[in-house]
């Protein structure tokens, strides 16, 4: 459902004899004790590792878990008021109060959208970039510095003038989105592709993958690792830039919900807002490792 304010891995195949190239380049890679995207290989490849994932939950919970409890106890039993620290039961309250009007599941599944449609056109700008750079040296010094210092702007500089240029509703939100994802993956992508294994290259070129076939085939599924780091990096970015995007005459959205109860003084939605904003951030995260897992198991 696509929502307004006005009212796992792709598989490559390949053919014919190029297909055939590609698989002997990658046997090459292996026979020699990595993989091809330049990692050793570990001999417990396969394992079903029973166990880790309920000690790894376990562990997880932990620090969570204790923050609950002194916040509860903070909350419950200390001299601080409501209004600077409400308990966790108010904020839960104020969870469903929102959810019984109609409106938390609303603000949920906007800021969803935002975040994802931003986050898909700033990765593939940031991927595009990333391999650009990292390949031409031409380009590192046509671009390197122009979009280091674009970087540098922060998010709250861009509200005023993209509200200028593309007015008030989803645009302006979603380019902001877009522009706090690009970055973390252009800069992990060429800093990476400049550190390629030159062997791995020579021995595509051998092979006689062309350079579009020696990206797709050779030197993207080396960076593998990075392009992941920076894919998690800029899924953060874009929550965080998901508040700054929603100052921009919103009516809806957690980063709406974050402001408005500010106002109006609701700490306990203030309270919530961070509370959703970190379970959906951290549950995005979590799908980025899935995707890592995939292509992990196809080229790691």
């Amino acid at each position: 459902m696509s929502f307004d304010e006005r009212g796992g891995a792709s598989v490559l195949r390949h053919s014919g004899s190029e297909g055939r190239r590609a698989a002997s380049l990658f046997g090459f890679a292996d026979s020699f004790g990595f993989s091809a995207a330049g990692t050793a290989l570990s001999e417990t490849d396969g394992a079903d590792g029973r166990g880790l994932p309920a000690r790894a939950v376990a562990l997880g919970l932990v620090v969570p878990v204790a923050l609950f409890a002194l916040w509860w106890v903070a909350a419950e039993f200390s001299a601080i008021p409501d209004y600077l620290l409400p308990s966790p039961a108010q904020v839960v309250n104020a969870g469903i109060e929102l959810a019984q009007a109609g409106l938390l599941g609303t603000y949920i599944a906007i800021s969803l959208q935002r975040v994802f449609i931003g986050f898909a056109i700033g990765t593939s700008i940031g991927l595009a970039l990333g391999a650009l750079v990292g390949l031409s040296r031409t380009a590192s010094l046509l671009l390197s510095s122009t979009l280091g210092a674009i970087r540098a702007v922060p998010s709250l500089a861009w509200v005023p003038l993209l509200t200028i240029y593309l007015g008030i509703y989803e645009t302006p939100k979603i380019t902001l989105i877009a522009i706090g994802a690009a970055f973390p993956v252009f800069t992990t992508v060429a800093g990476a592709l400049r550190h390629v294994d030159p062997y791995l290259v020579e021995a595509g070129r051998a092979f006689g993958l062309s350079r579009g076939r020696l990206l797709t085939t050779v030197q993207l599924p080396a960076v593998v690792p990075s392009i992941v780091s920076g894919l998690r990096l800029a899924l953060a970015q874009a929550w965080l830039f998901l508040v700054a995007a929603e100052l921009i005459a919103s009516s809806m959205g957690l980063g709406f919900l974050l402001t408005d109860s500010q106002n109006n003084g609701r700490m306990d939605r203030i309270y919530l807002a961070i509370l959703l904003l970190a379970i959906l951030g951290k549950t995005t995260d979590a799908l980025i490792g899935l995707v890592e897992k995939a292509l992990l198991r196809r080229w790691g």
